[in-house]
């Protein structure tokens, strides 16, 4: 598997992340490795708060939060998914599949041998980490669900599936300002869809774009925006950030979806806490909380939180409240 590596010049000075860097080797299922990054601050002995990313971001999402965990006390440990931050980037699209994050981060997880784990998982942090869960139980202690979920398939019947791909074709490539107007004005075809097209069609794809539109992150700008971009010296390098919307099993005949449902009947059994700390802002997963809380039963009778004030990135929007929420409810349960 052919991989690249940002260059690290390509990370001096980033505003709000002095943080050593940390790397280990997994097995790429093509007959080599990847070097994953990960972030690890706080006391080694203390219990482990692993906080997952998604897409197109990376560990520099949790900056504000990381200092906040470490000085209660936690061990603060966040990787870079494989395609993003200072971890190896594969250059294929095709290298890039669910279960293939899915092993990555396992290996991972296991080599660094990680327990006692709160997990702390947003947007594909959540549909990788909730995996790594089923696959790891024992090492996790308690889940914080925010701004996730684990689609299945189940939401559209079969004839719905085709009448979305039949949209999908025929919809022209959006540029991400219409992305963002689509996902706070739904229309006839789902918003994701716009997303999904434009990430892996438009050749003008940017992770500033996206990191600045209405209902993400919308104040952002600046140097904060170049940190974001900073992994993706040139569209070589994004072959990970363009090809996660059109892994998300939300279709009935879609790969991953038996896998996520057998994920499902593993969290109809979790008995350990479960938090759902979702924001108002978010016109991407409004309304996901939901499904963790109607379902896994570690959820039940837990003070479940909103964070206001904040879209899709509520690391950004307000990551000092949310880990101050994290905390509390560690120490609760």
């Amino acid at each position: 598997m052919k991989a690249l590596r940002t260059p690290d010049e390509r990370f001096a000075n980033l505003p709000g992340y002095p943080f050593e860097p940390n790397y280990s080797e997994v097995f790429d299922g093509d007959g080599g490795k990847l070097r994953i990054h990960h972030v690890d601050e706080g006391p080694k002995d203390g219990e482990v708060v692993l906080c997952m990313h998604g897409q197109p971001t990376w560990s520099f999402l949790y900056r504000k939060m990381i200092p906040i965990f470490a000085e209660a006390g936690y061990r603060t440990v966040a990787p870079d998914l494989v395609g993003f931050g200072k971890s190896d980037k594969p250059t294929e699209i095709t290298d890039y599949t669910y279960s293939a994050h899915v092993s990555w981060i396992s290996q991972w997880l296991q080599g660094l041998d990680l327990k006692n784990i709160t997990l702390v998982c947003q947007d594909w942090g959540g549909l990788i980490g909730l995996r790594v869960v089923t696959a790891n139980p024992d090492r996790f202690s308690r889940i914080v669900v925010a701004n996730t979920g684990l689609p299945d398939g189940s939401q559209a019947p079969l004839e719905m599936a085709q009448m979305m791909r039949q949209a999908y074709a025929s919809l022209p490539v959006p540029e991400m300002a219409e992305v963002g107007h689509q996902f706070q004005n739904p229309g006839p075809v789902p918003a994701f869809l716009y997303w999904r097209k434009y990430c892996a069609e438009n050749p003008n794809f940017a992770v500033k774009d996206v990191m600045s539109t209405s209902g993400l992150s919308p104040d952002l700008m600046g140097e904060v925006l170049d940190a974001y971009e900073a992994p993706f010296p040139d569209g070589s390098y994004l072959s990970g950030a363009r090809r996660f919307p059109s892994l998300v099993p939300i279709m009935p005949d879609d790969p991953e979806v038996t896998n996520n449902q057998t994920a499902w009947s593993f969290f109809r059994t979790w008995q350990k806490p479960l938090l759902t700390a979702f924001s108002d802002g978010d016109p991407v997963t409004a309304g996901g909380e939901k499904f963790f809380q109607n379902r896994v039963p570690g959820a039940k009778g837990q003070q479940h939180v909103t964070i206001t004030g904040a879209g899709h990135f509520l690391q950004e929007d307000a990551g000092e409240r949310f880990a101050e929420e994290v905390i509390k409810f560690i120490r609760e349960t």
